[in-house]
């Protein structure tokens, strides 16, 4: 059964916290995605444009063993020529720009994009390692950095007794 409710029955305006309920919903996920990385939802960005351009955040997985530490970092859209791997005073830095674009054309529409962006991350080396020989390959839009370590230099583990206070 419906019910018409006339205005001056309601008291005026409904509550405007109920006016668009997806649009709230939709304002709130920008926020949400804006604090995983400035980038609103669709990919839309609420930040400035140059400024979204230059935040390309690029993840590295760092593995370690007896004899090396290994690190690979994603970057797709990137070409070999267009990343640097520097160490200096036990400090590797993967410093590149990643480019990404896609054009596509069909009878309905036109779809191109294009994004771009440099990232630069750097790690501390810890002792014992051999800067003379850290290799590094790219392959497939994975950068893979190999540390060797110097035979002999193991970490020290040391049990430090707990005395009661």
């Amino acid at each position: 059964m419906t019910t018409e409710i006339r205005k001056s029955e309601a008291g005026g305006a409904p509550a405007g916290r109920y006016s668009d309920l997806f649009s709230e919903m939709r304002a709130e996920m920008d926020r949400v995605f804006d604090a995983f990385g400035g980038r609103g939802l669709f990919g839309r960005s609420n930040l400035p444009r140059v400024a979204a351009q230059e935040l390309v955040a690029t993840d590295v997985d760092v593995r370690e063993n007896d004899n090396e530490m290994v690190l690979e970092a994603e970057l797709p859209g990137a070409d070999e020529q267009d990343v640097a791997v520097v160490v200096k005073d036990r400090l590797l830095s993967l410093k590149g720009e990643k480019k990404y674009e896609r054009d596509e054309k069909r009878d309905t529409y036109h779809l191109a994009e294009r994004s771009y962006g440099s990232f630069e991350r750097t790690f501390r080396l810890p002792e014992g390692i051999d800067e003379d020989n850290i290799k590094a390959k790219f392959d497939k839009g994975v950068l893979q950095i190999t540390v060797p370590k110097r035979p002999g230099a193991k970490p020290v583990e040391k049990t430090i007794a707990i005395q009661k206070a």
